[in-house]
């Protein structure tokens, strides 16, 4: 079996079936966007192997690991088998392996051992998940021509942009996908839960590398720093808080439209559980007033209510943001027609942005 790096594995990673044999709880807590946990010992066992190493010896571990990792060497091999069978035989990734632990030691190597005997081609991650980790923080910091979609809550920015990626092929990153968040209140009703910080940023690393390899700008909405329980890592956000913006403005009556569309059919007792939690900044009074027109189903005086409140947010921020960004460039959007998909899309590609 060989090593491989962390850059070479990045580079190569769609001819690998990427396994993390690390346990349930490290991988679920942070793994390599599309690798597959076949783990080596579960929570318990990787605790009480932990113990022995720290308190008597590593080979007492060692020992201890055997009578874990023994029992399960056929299943694990009969694991591999069904998802390398389940792969298409047109895809490189057939019959190729490429497995990782924490750190590339023990569990990774054990695991590597035993598939390149049955028959696997099998190569060891260097460094392990650290690496990863530490090449995610690296992408952070790198240099890169970032434009960035403004607009007043209920704009329908993410809509438009998956518009006009479906139509135009632009580099969109969705940080409210990756986040599992629409970043308000509101934005996690009806939702899976939320990752990680780490895994949403091993999440966004992969995607900013995969985007800056074929383009020399990446496209993102205007977020606040935090989405939910997640946060745009510092330097990434410094950076974008200092590029270009098209800033969308849509009427008031149509945003409220699209409010309500988005979040009227929603259940109401979560929908009133995120107006109660917004209580100290929205006032008590207009807070009252939202919870009896919700009660009443009167969505749109409800959100009345709230899409002014947002504006207010957004514009303090805005103002903040204004003086550090490159340049903003502002669109009047009418009804998200065709008409307007190609105006924002050739406003993305216009040369006076000079785009390096």
């Amino acid at each position: 079996m060989n090593n491989i790096d962390i850059d070479l594995l990045i580079d190569q990673i769609g001819h690998y079936i990427l396994i993390d044999v690390r346990s349930p709880n490290e991988f679920q807590k942070g793994n390599i966007p599309g690798s597959i946990n076949i783990p080596l010992l579960n929570n318990e066992e990787r605790k009480e192997i932990g113990t022995i190493y720290k308190q008597e010896n590593k080979r007492k571990a060692i020992k201890r690991g055997l009578d874990f990792f023994g029992p399960k060497m056929k299943s694990i091999v009969e694991e591999l088998d069904q998802i390398s069978n389940s792969i298409d035989l047109s895809i490189p990734t057939k019959g190729k392996i490429a497995v990782y632990c924490w750190r590339g030691g023990m569990r990774s190597n054990i695991f590597a051992w035993l598939i390149s005997m049955y028959g696997y081609e099998v190569v060891v991650l260097k460094g392990g998940y650290k690496s990863y980790r530490n090449w995610c923080l690296n992408q952070f910091t790198k240099k890169r021509n970032y434009v960035l979609i403004g607009g007043y809550t209920g704009s329908g920015k993410t809509k438009l942009l998956n518009s006009i990626l479906a139509k135009k092929n632009i580099p969109f990153i969705d940080l409210e996908k990756i986040a599992i968040h629409k970043g308000s209140a509101f934005g996690g009703i009806g939702l899976d839960n939320q990752p990680s910080q780490e895994h949403f940023e091993n999440s966004l690393a992969f995607s900013l590398n995969k985007l800056a390899r074929e383009y020399n700008y990446i496209v993102f909405e205007d977020e606040s720093q935090r989405i939910g329980t997640v946060s745009i890592p510092q330097t990434l956000w410094e950076e974008m808080c200092s590029s270009k913006m098209i800033f969308l403005h849509v009427d008031f009556f149509t945003r409220l439209k699209n409010i309500v569309l988005e979040y009227g059919p929603l259940d109401r007792s979560l929908l009133a559980a995120a107006i109660l939690r917004l209580q100290k900044k929205l006032g008590g009074l207009e807070t009252k007033l939202s919870l009896e027109h919700l009660l009443n189903k009167d969505y749109e005086s409800c959100f009345t209510i709230l899409l002014r409140y947002y504006d207010k947010l957004y514009m303090k921020s805005f103002d903040q943001k204004r003086s550090k960004l490159e340049k903003i460039e502002e669109i009047q959007i009418q009804s998200s027609s065709q008409d307007d998909i190609t105006r924002i899309y050739n406003t993305i590609r216009n040369a006076t942005w000079t785009l390096n």
